[in-house]
């Protein structure tokens, strides 16, 4: 174990993640969760709801039932939060949920509806301490997150909170920080930004929402396979992420789990046994 953060870990390896839902938002569901397949966790709070208390608990329960195999103490924690990244404005208006998630001792955020670039770039410097300069001035601003949440988070993170605050920065931007951010290109209003927003500095990685980004394009369901213009939307937010050098999530099945990694694909929305595919195409050697 080099990081507290296995999902980056594996990301600076060359090896795709792999992630999973809570299942029971609760202690004892952290508990269960603790020794989970995947690599990291969503905790869904988009459409499910907005509550605290539960990711609070599933943290907690998350440390009482570790460490995972791989010798980390938990399996890194990503939230999905309500709020869209329409732009800047609304980022700033809703940072109040930020720095709530982040208190309980998660390890990222992944933002949905991400349209503009000033959306992403709120979305770091509201993620970043002030103190953490590498990059400022260069594409994002000084970091807004405040004091008060640190010392949960960092008995979360099994560290003290000056330590806390040196590794509670964001991946890649920050080589030795443990949070990662993702962003969801899943409108056509988004995809019209995808490679400037994408590029933003701080961001690890993106996709491109297929299921919203076919209601956007007119579609009840999400149509298989995909018409011309939803390929042209993936492969358009694919390039993108290339281009950035950040990963690309997408779906994948046991099926075609192999050809999406060659492909480009990092991140991987799929069951586990689309992991233990995958897993032994790129020889992965870290436990799970």
């Amino acid at each position: 174990m080099k990081r507290l953060n296995r999902a980056i870990e594996l990301l600076e390896q060359g090896q795709p993640i792999y992630y999973t839902g809570v299942g029971e938002p609760t202690y004892y569901g952290g508990i269960k969760a603790s020794q989970t397949w995947a690599d990291y966790i969503i905790f869904e709070m988009e459409h499910e709801m907005y509550n605290i208390r539960a990711l609070d608990e599933f943290m907690r329960g998350l440390t009482a039932g570790g460490p995972t195999r791989s010798g980390h103490r938990t399996p890194a924690v990503l939230v999905t939060l309500p709020t869209d990244g329409t732009d800047e404005s609304v980022i700033r208006a809703n940072a109040w949920m930020i720095k709530q998630v982040l208190a309980r001792g998660i390890h990222g955020i992944l933002l949905c509806h991400v349209e503009t670039p000033g959306a992403a770039k709120a979305l770091v410097e509201s993620v970043r301490y002030p103190f953490h300069t590498i990059g400022v001035g260069d594409g994002v601003n000084t970091g807004r997150r405040g004091n008060g949440g640190q010392g949960n988070a960092a008995s979360i993170w099994g560290i003290s909170v000056e330590e806390y605050f040196e590794k509670a920065d964001v991946w890649p931007l920050n080589p030795d920080g443990e949070i990662m951010l993702g962003l969801k290109i899943e409108n056509r209003r988004a995809l019209t930004n995808a490679e400037a927003t994408v590029a933003v500095s701080g961001i690890a990685f993106a996709e491109w929402g297929p299921g919203d980004m076919a209601f956007s394009f007119g579609y009840r369901d999400r149509p298989s396979p995909y018409p011309e213009e939803l390929q042209h939307a993936r492969t358009r937010v694919l390039s993108a992420c290339k281009s950035a050098n950040i990963a690309f999530l997408d779906g994948v099945t046991p099926e075609n789990v192999i050809d999406k990694i060659d492909e480009g694909v990092r991140v991987c929305a799929g069951g586990e046994e689309s992991a233990e595919v995958g897993r032994k195409h790129t020889n992965r050697e870290m436990p799970w």
